[in-house]
């Protein structure tokens, strides 16, 4: 028996224990696909195991009669670009298997049926296909979840990414970037209506319908001056079109080893993992059990009823609050920090981390007392009830094997956010900065950890990161077990605004870093014996 055959095999399935649709899928895709109402880029695992069970809460309840389609944006013109959309969607006729877990390791399994069809960000071979939907009147909300860098269109110094560059000076219709291609699609809603229409991100980031928004605009103001598209486009971009701010928050890691065995061993054949490009895959999705959505009830063209299923619907401030609570203090910072400590400590899984001491009290210390003292209470969630949850249930959950090496993956496009928002919100109020113990701690790991030296003095992977090119350029010059070789090597990073938010030699957080830094470059073991020693 297979995910694939599902809708022959109902029964056997149930008898499973496996919670099904309530609805028919094919009617489901039938109407989706005269009448779409949602498109969402980015295939991976928080879209399957979280925004796709949004819209099958709301078909299983009859709220809703259609579904969401899925577009795969990996880059156009590698080898395995269309591997996501055949290995992880079609092979299994667009189904998700969900396992969601407790932290006492139950597992509650169901299976999604609301992604209706696959596409793929390619304009050579779905151009037709996504203009089709974009052009729908019946056309609601476009989601992404493509990552806090897929909406920076400019590097560092202001200039223009080389394939935003490309895709400026090119005819619309042949965009690669998923920004370009969004502003190419709606040029076409443009012509064909003039549509009002709903873009939402759904990425970690802050403020990120504004980001969007920047993005899409820029692109259009460009092609505007080069005569690709009318100024009244960007009059329907501005006033037709709405990005409404999003907080979203649900661990759904790559998929687990224990749960494909589980799997497999009820009799579901095709249930193992499989590799596709960098990342493995699986036609079933695990994920933690606590999740959070919080919207700007913002919409220009309507919305499905997203509250019906739990969804935090509000206003742009409270939206704002939630967002800030969790990136700054409650969930983003304590990630962080495990990720960095995590991979200079050879941890393999997060939750591996909370099992020692010192890594529980570092992170306890960044939530509770370094960031708490700042954080805005956003009403609808209480602050110090989410932490409590993150530390205790969700951080520690070892049945969400998430990985310190995952996590440290763009730390350069974190950092401003998880730790500047707090340095900054100090400065505002005129408290202390030289009480901060734990965040320039994680900084100067974070420097260490660029080193690609782990605290057995052993080479380690870098994650990927878009500054990492520079910032080794200057962390190549400090030599392990050297603290004299450091001299000014460390000024161009902690002076960083784009970074740190402000330039931290403004501050005594940037003599403290270099000071913890020295420290943590002395010796192998060196890493754990500073922690211990300002932690403890």
């Amino acid at each position: 028996m297979t995910l694939k055959t599902f809708i022959n095999n109902v029964d056997k399935i149930q008898s499973l224990n496996i919670k099904v649709p309530l609805y028919n899928i094919e009617k489901i895709r039938e109407n989706t696909k005269k009448n779409p109402t949602w498109i969402h880029f980015g295939a991976g695992n928080i879209f399957r195991g979280y925004i796709a069970k949004i819209v099958d809460n709301l078909l299983n309840d009859k709220l809703v009669d259609t579904g969401i389609i899925a577009v795969d944006t990996h880059a156009t013109g590698r080898d395995d670009d269309y591997e996501i959309v055949e290995k992880v969607y079609k092979n299994f006729d667009n189904l998700t298997l969900l396992a969601l877990i407790h932290s006492n390791g139950n597992i509650d399994k169901r299976i999604i049926g609301s992604i209706t069809d696959i596409l793929h960000a390619d304009f050579i071979n779905y151009y037709d296909k996504l203009k089709e939907i974009f052009t729908s009147k019946s056309l609601q909300v476009v989601s992404y979840t493509i990552t806090e860098k897929g909406y920076s269109i400019k590097n560092t110094n202001g200039e223009y990414n080389k394939n935003i560059e490309e895709d400026i000076n090119n005819d619309p219709k042949k965009s690669k970037n998923i920004i370009s291609i969004t502003t190419a699609l709606l040029y076409e809603r443009f012509k064909n209506g003039e549509y009002p229409l709903s873009l939402l991100s759904l990425d970690n980031c802050a403020n990120n319908g504004d980001k969007l928004k920047d993005a899409v605009i820029s692109i259009a103001n460009e092609w505007s001056k080069k005569g690709f598209v009318e100024n009244t486009f960007i009059e329907y971009l501005n006033n037709k079109v709405s990005y409404p701010l999003s907080m979203i928050d649900k661990i759904t890691p790559r998929p687990s080893e224990i749960i494909s065995k589980q799997l497999l061993d009820l009799g579901l054949e095709d249930m193992n993992i499989f590799q596709v490009g960098h990342n493995k895959q699986s036609g079933f999705v695990n994920a933690e059990y606590p999740e959070y959505l919080v919207i700007e009830d913002n919409f220009a063209n309507g919305r499905m009823p997203l509250e019906k299923a739990g969804v935090f619907m509000t206003n742009r401030d409270t939206v704002q609050k939630t967002e800030k609570m969790k990136v700054t203090t409650c969930l983003n910072p304590l990630h962080t920090s495990l990720a960095i400590f995590g991979c200079l400590l050879n941890y393999n899984f997060i939750y591996e981390e909370l099992q020692n001491p010192l890594l529980k009290k570092l992170i306890e210390k960044i939530g509770y007392e370094e960031g708490m003292k700042v954080v805005i209470d956003p009403k609808i969630i209480n602050p110090k009830d989410f932490l409590k949850e993150v530390i205790e249930e969700r951080l520690t959950n070892p049945f969400i094997p998430d990985s310190p090496k995952r996590i440290a993956t763009d730390t350069s496009l974190k950092i401003p956010v998880r730790f500047g928002e707090t340095i900054k919100s100090y400065i505002e109020n005129n408290y202390d900065l030289s009480t901060l113990v734990a965040i320039p701690l994680t900084i100067s790991a974070w420097l260490r950890y660029l080193m690609a030296i782990d605290d057995n003095g052993e080479k380690m992977e870098i994650s990927s990161d878009p500054m990492l090119e520079e910032l080794q350029s200057y962390i190549s010059k400090i030599k392990f077990k050297d603290i004299n070789s450091i001299n000014n090597n460390l000024e161009s990073i902690l002076s960083n605004k784009n970074i740190f938010g402000v330039n931290l030699y403004d501050t005594v957080l940037a003599k403290k870093i270099e000071s913890y830094f020295k420290e943590m470059i002395e010796n192998t073991g060196s890493v754990e014996k500073c922690l211990s020693k300002y932690i403890q």
